[in-house]
């Protein structure tokens, strides 16, 4: 059985290879998008998330993992930077690989109420948390530093797997992924469990509060008042999210889904969706698990690669800028292991054609092709996220602390 697996994987990876290099039939070469380094002049280790600041305003904020949001012209010129937040004297990280501040989104409704929140992590007990702030004036655009609010803790077993990057949709609610709660193959069966928050697409109401919880469950969740379900679910199925991202145009909620030995996947997210983990990673059931043969209704990814080609996948944003048209409406992604990235074409009906970019600085492409040594990648450039900017265009961030803006 274990010989006959083996030989399924290397088939599929071969053919997803295949695939993505063809086009299924045709040769269809990498786009070219030509990016420019920002930011150069202010340090920014371990930069998690770019973010737009609402309205006008000219600058914007830039997440690093160490717990700062710096407040930087919009330019990226500048060598000068302000703190907007620092939690850096919170016990966030045990180990800084994946636990720290790990995102941050505005409330749809920020110009009347001016509050925010953010995802983080926490020692003693571990545990990930979404905070509700807020800032004084939309025009100082200052921090309320008085004013913090726990909307959510979730117990985390390890320190790995804390997924990140809360959204709100277009229906008004927040949508928060989490991981399995770490370790490897999820030991304690989390994404499963529908007692458990942990391996989850969460969906919650900030506004308002349902017993005594201190947000409520909307009308519409696929597991409200059904019993063994907690309420907050919206899909399951997950190991360690990275990232979300709701595409308002096109309709469809992105997942980034990190794989562990085997496959990485891209999933579009439905209501009450169960994505496999830990029974299935991708299309292949899971060796991990001792009922390789269980049966049960699950989505698969639109979208996977074997690790062949990366081995961590991180999720980015569709694209609507104006200023590279061979990208418009593609989910565009790469991998923190390889560094190779992809412009995602989903159709009407979710058939899926990949399509690889090249980065190119000036005359230097900043993800060549990777070498493996001894198995494992290494690549020049590492990305950790694709963040839009303020006029739909691309911020590229590389995990070891450099920032690039496409042009």
């Amino acid at each position: 059985m274990i010989g006959n697996f083996i030989i399924r994987t290397l088939i599929l990876n071969l053919l997803t290879f295949w695939l993505v290099l063809t086009g299924n039939e045709k040769s269809s070469p990498a786009i070219k998008v030509q990016l420019t380094q920002v930011f150069e002049n202010i340090q920014t280790p371990r930069p998690i998330q770019v973010l737009p600041m609402p309205g006008d305003a000219k600058d914007l904020l830039i997440l690093l993992q160490e717990g700062r949001v710096l407040r930087c012209a919009i330019d990226g010129k500048s060598a000068s930077s302000s703190t907007f937040l620092d939690i850096t004297h919170l016990d966030l990280i045990d180990n800084a690989f994946e636990e720290g501040l790990l995102g941050m989104v505005f409330h749809p409704n920020f110009h009347s109420n001016r509050l925010f929140y953010i995802y983080h992590t926490l020692q003693n007990p571990k545990r990930s948390v979404l905070t509700e702030r807020r800032v004084v004036d939309i025009k100082s655009f200052s921090l309320d530093a008085g004013y913090q609010r726990e909307v959510l803790s979730i117990p985390q077993p390890y320190w790995n797997h804390n997924s990140g990057i809360p959204c709100f949709g277009p229906d008004g609610y927040l949508y928060l992924s989490t991981g399995d709660g770490g370790k490897a193959n999820d030991p304690h069966d989390h994404s499963q469990n529908t007692f458990s928050l942990l391996g989850k697409i969460l969906r919650i109401d900030v506004d308002s509060k349902s017993g005594d919880l201190a947000y409520g469950i909307p009308a519409g969740n696929p597991f409200l008042g059904i019993p063994g379900y907690r309420e907050e679910i919206w899909a399951l199925g997950l190991r360690n999210p990275w990232r979300i991202h709701w595409d308002f145009t096109g309709g469809r909620l992105f997942c980034a889904d990190v794989g562990q030995h085997l496959r990485e996947e891209v999933n579009l997210i439905e209501r009450g969706g169960n994505y496999g983990w830990n029974f299935r990673e991708g299309t292949e059931p899971f060796p991990g698990k001792a009922d390789l043969n269980r049966t049960f209704d699950h989505i698969n990814p639109v979208f996977e690669y074997g690790h062949d080609q990366g081995t961590s996948i991180s999720g980015g944003c569709v694209y609507y800028g104006e200023k590279n048209s061979e990208l418009t409406g593609k989910y565009i992604f790469g991998d923190w292991g390889t560094g190779r990235s992809w412009a995602l074409q989903v159709d009407s009906s979710n058939k899926a054609f990949a399509q690889e970019i090249s980065f190119w600085v000036n005359d230097s492409r900043i993800n060549p092709t990777a070498a493996f040594v001894n198995g494992k990648p290494r690549s020049p450039f590492k990305p950790v996220n694709f963040c839009m900017g303020k006029n739909e265009e691309i911020f590229v961030l590389d995990w070891q602390g450099r920032i690039y803006r496409s042009i």
